[in-house]
């Protein structure tokens, strides 16, 4: 599995890295970045949780 962020639509609310620390983190501005291209088996689920949770729908798989 794989995720991207669609960094035109994010809006810096972070729940990305909330729901999935380990596949996520936030920029300098405090936007969510991709810091895992391929999401390891044990974190597919928290990397789910966070493409649901997202309010701009910003993530994505791919």
């Amino acid at each position: 599995m794989r995720v991207a962020i669609d960094a035109s639509v994010c809006d810096g609310k972070g729940y990305c890295k909330r729901f999935a620390p380990e596949v996520f983190d936030l920029d300098e501005w405090g936007y969510g970045k991709v810091v895992r291209d391929e999401v390891p088996a044990d974190q597919q689920a928290n990397a789910m949780a966070a493409v649901e949770a997202c309010p701009m729908q910003a993530i994505r798989l791919v």
